[in-house]
């Protein structure tokens, strides 16, 4: 076969793999514009030249119509076609290669200079040699907080094919219980969505920045692109966790490429070993900016404890007003959810844990456990139970939390305290039904306790988030994350004016951690305090010592023992007797 028809074939490829990404409507489509535009003439590929684009291109041996035509009549079609002008690019460059077994050679898609790893599984290897130092990066002039490949602009590419067989191996390699070349223990659901959404971030700074019209994971196995993404992270200003978190991630898929054919590179040990040394330095120059209340209160971000718990109380007063006043209705409903979820998540209960109050189910849920990494058949999952009616007794049980793997599996219940467990049974009464009715269609309904806007369940922690501040300013509050109640209630029960109220431990375990992990991540006046307490304390000390002083004086008396066993001579009739002593010793030796 000719370089040309060689070429020919590659085109060709090309064509029918952006049939498959989504670029073009179909093969078909694209064969009629190059039909009208050889006016029939060209030629179809078949016997020994389709197999051959079949082995080289990977093909599909039943795709019909395989023509042979001119590479400027294929660009002419792709551009009929509407084909992104990066592809196009793509097009013409293998037209230009004189080299028709490098054209061959390319992975399944185009890939810019700076980021062409090997294709070959017998060549796989990240792109040597590793960046010494981190580029200078200044934020581009166009600059898009929402360049990853989840946002709309750019959420088609992620249903490419190369890419979804990219992930789908990626998540099989990093989610099976048990994979044996593989370290370390299986992702979750929740750390399998922070992974997904990690890849998605890079490929759409390659994409949108660096100007990589299919990317793929193939991308991580260049370190100058790694090495720009952590620059370009620095300059949006972005925290030391948020790009740990991303190196972690490009570890992971590292140590999964190494699984691979072809996989066992020396340079993939380099690269693992690069990415860790880079995420040490990067702890160690951005360091995590101490925050206290106060600091966080100057900008809006912090509210104390006794105004927190007041403006939820107000809340559920005025929900219950109205209920009583207006009936049920959806505005009435509405107000009385958010007076639950506010009521759960602080002021009845320690603040328990976001993803727990998310995936709590009613009472009438009787299908299986909705966690998605729950294996028991038995677990009923994070449920809120009416034990009673009369008296009302309403009990939560939380098998799936984030330490559960730790306590043994140990599950945290508790009985709802009783004002809490009115409110929620009202609640969970005619409001809850008007919602269902308002927002869903007849027949469907929603397993939680807790809806969002649409009816459905708070699927993301994210959705929750922005809904809590939104009604907390809404009730003349700050725009304080949830999660934050955590930190608020730890720095009321530390401090040295806290109120009677559940010992530390207790309230701890039904946060679902530890007292430990009140001293090292939730009181951020810790140090500070302990500091303080120690200085005022030194004052108290510091008078005990002076009255211990004062009370001991007369023991304190110089002691008239004689020196050398002399009485008190001048110094020089001191130092003859030492000295006669000393040749007394001397001749009794």
């Amino acid at each position: 076969m000719c370089d040309k028809r060689k070429r020919q074939c590659v085109c060709l490829r090309q064509v029918y793999k952006s049939c498959l990404d989504g670029l073009l409507p179909n093969y078909q489509a694209f064969y009629r514009v190059c039909s009208r535009l050889t006016k029939h003439q060209s030629t179809l590929l078949s016997g020994q030249n389709k197999q051959l684009l079949v082995a080289l291109a990977g093909m599909d041996v039943s795709v019909p119509h395989v023509a042979v035509v001119s590479l400027a009549v294929c660009c002419r079609a792709l551009k009929l076609c509407k084909v992104p002008a990066a592809v196009l690019h793509a097009f013409d460059d293998i037209r230009l290669q004189p080299a028709s077994q490098v054209v061959l050679g390319l992975p399944e898609r185009i890939l810019a200079p700076h980021a062409q790893p090997s294709p070959s599984p017998v060549q796989l290897q990240m792109t040597t040699p590793f960046p010494v130092t981190l580029p200078e990066c200044a934020l581009p002039a166009d600059f898009n907080k929402q360049h990853g490949l989840l946002a709309k602009p750019y959420k088609h590419i992620i249903h490419r094919a190369v890419l979804e067989q990219h992930m789908g191996e990626f998540k099989s390699f990093s989610a099976n219980p048990f994979q044996l070349n593989r370290k370390g223990i299986a992702h979750g659901s929740r750390t399998w969505q922070n992974s997904e959404k990690q890849v998605y971030l890079f490929l759409g700074y390659c994409h949108h920045y660096q100007q990589v019209s299919q990317p793929t994971l193939q991308l991580f196995l260049s370190s100058p692109l790694i090495a720009q993404y952590v620059s370009f992270h620095i300059a949006a200003g972005h925290s030391q966790l948020y790009i740990r978190n991303f190196l972690s991630c490009a570890k992971c898929v590292l140590r999964w490429w190494q699984s691979k054919p072809g996989g066992n590179h020396p340079s993939f040990v380099e690269g693992l070993e690069w990415l860790q040394t880079l995420g040490l330095q990067v702890a160690d120059q951005l360091p995590r900016p101490s925050k206290d209340p106060k600091g966080l209160a100057d900008i809006g971000k912090w509210m104390s404890a006794p105004r927190l718990v007041h403006l939820i109380h107000g809340a559920e007063l005025q929900s219950q007003d109205q209920m009583l006043q207006q009936g049920v209705t959806v505005e009435t409903s509405r107000d009385m959810h958010d007076a639950a979820l506010a009521a759960m998540t602080f002021s009845h209960l320690p603040p328990v844990r976001l993803s727990c109050i998310r995936s709590l189910v009613v009472p009438a849920y009787t299908g299986p456990c909705l966690h998605p990494d729950c294996k028991e058949p038995s677990c009923e999952g994070n449920r809120l139970s009416i034990m009673s009616v009369s008296p009302l007794l309403m009990h939560i049980q939380l098998p799936h939390h984030k330490n559960a793997r730790k306590w043994g599996k140990a599950v945290i219940e508790f009985d709802v305290p009783s004002d809490l467990a009115q409110l929620l049974h009202t609640y969970l009464g005619a409001p809850r039904k008007a919602l269902l009715e308002h927002h869903l269609l007849i027949g469907d309904t929603c397993p939680y306790v807790f809806m969002a806007m649409h009816g459905r369940g708070f699927v993301a922690a994210a959705v929750l988030t922005l809904y809590w501040q939104k009604w907390l300013v809404s009730r003349g509050g700050v725009p304080m994350n949830p999660s934050m109640c955590r930190q608020v209630f730890v720095d009321e029960r530390q401090s040295n004016s806290a109120t009677a109220g559940p010992s530390n431990q207790g309230a701890a375990m039904v946060m679902g951690h530890s007292v430990k992990q009140w001293d090292k991540w939730y009181d951020m006046q810790y140090h500070s305090r302990l500091a303080q307490n120690a200085v005022d304390g030194m004052q108290s000390w510091r008078a005990a010592m002076l009255q211990s002083y004062t009370l001991a004086a007369p023991d304190l008396t110089l002691s008239t023992a004689l020196h050398c066993g002399h009485v008190l001579v001048s110094d020089s009739e001191e130092y003859h007797s030492c000295c006669s002593d000393s040749d007394i010793d001397i001749e009794l030796d």
